[in-house]
């Protein structure tokens, strides 16, 4: 998949995610659930692959929301590991 077709992805995720005001830091997966299934769905994901996209969409809002962040320098805050 090229990083067009990933990022529009993770777009759609991120704006249901922000429309359903789910918190950054929501672990409980019957939560989860519901974005899990719709990228399923929307994407033709397996489940493994969905779960993937769902926490690359957090990694996504988290850093887009952190201020003065050098994702570089401070990935291990978010459990990025950018070396």
């Amino acid at each position: 998949m090229d990083d067009n077709a990933r990022n529009s992805q993770i777009m759609d995720i991120a704006e249901l995610l922000v429309q359903d005001n789910i918190s950054l830091n929501e672990q409980d997966s019957s939560k989860l659930q519901k974005y899990y299934d719709f990228a399923q769905k929307k994407f033709n994901l397996s489940s493994d692959d969905s779960v993937d996209l769902i926490n690359e969409t957090f990694l996504y809002l988290t850093l887009k929301n952190a201020k003065d962040v050098d994702p570089l320098q401070d990935g291990d805050k978010f459990g990025a590991g950018f070396s």
